[in-house]
């Protein structure tokens, strides 16, 4: 015969457990963080709240480094330092030059598992096109739909700098847009985009690169 304590006691801990798990996913959902403050994510020092990932499990310290608070990328072989944690509704400054002609970018809402490349969006860091967009692995968005190729082209002419010059390139994440700015002249916009939060990534894509800023800031 069963008692009623026992009813009581197995019903508890079923309720229980079905609230939690109607929390989870809610949960998991707010995990992305969504700045209050300025923030430097390069602290000038080291790579730390940052991973690698490079092809062929080639040693991160032969491609990234830092000497005298700027980062030094040689650009081979391909691959990134993303960071650790995801992130949303950010505006992001990187201020980077080229040593050679060549190709870089960041990754936005970029999600696992780590590979070359991973799921994200591109804001292309190539010399003489950035401002572009590339999608990958899936992602997409409203001025994407209908093109056979994964690139956006910018909107106009080149805001960049000479080589060997710094540049500031501005990305503003904002709910499902995604807006993007060379040297204080936007460049490029991507709405309704079906990612939203992931982690930020710089690429080794084949050029020399420095950079000497990546900060995140509240979007406005």
């Amino acid at each position: 015969m069963i008692k009623p304590s026992q009813i009581f006691k197995t019903g508890f801990i079923a309720g229980l457990f079905l609230f939690t798990f109607s929390l989870a996913p809610s949960f998991a959902a707010d995990t992305a963080i969504a700045p209050k403050e300025r923030m430097e994510l390069f602290n000038g020092r080291d790579f730390i709240g940052w991973k690698f990932f490079m092809r062929s499990n080639a040693e991160p310290a032969l491609t990234w480094s830092v000497t005298n608070g700027v980062i030094h990328c040689v650009g081979k072989p391909p691959g990134y330092v993303r960071t650790e944690k995801d992130f949303r509704d950010y505006k992001l400054t990187v201020e980077w030059r080229f040593v050679t002609k060549g190709n870089t970018g960041v990754l936005l809402h970029m999600s696992e598992p780590d590979k070359i490349w991973p799921r994200a969006i591109e804001a292309q860091g190539q010399s003489g096109s950035q401002g572009d967009f590339w999608v990958i692995d899936g992602t997409d968005f409203k001025e994407h739909a209908g093109l056979k190729e994964r690139r956006v082209p910018k909107r106009g002419e080149s805001n960049e700098k000479p080589i060997g010059e710094w540049n500031t390139y501005e990305i503003i994440c904002k709910g499902d847009t995604i807006r993007v700015s060379v040297n204080g002249k936007l460049m490029n916009e991507a709405t309704e985009c079906n990612v939203s939060s992931g982690k930020i990534c710089l690429q080794s894509e084949g050029s020399e690169i420095e950079i000497r800023k990546v900060t995140i800031e509240p979007a406005t």
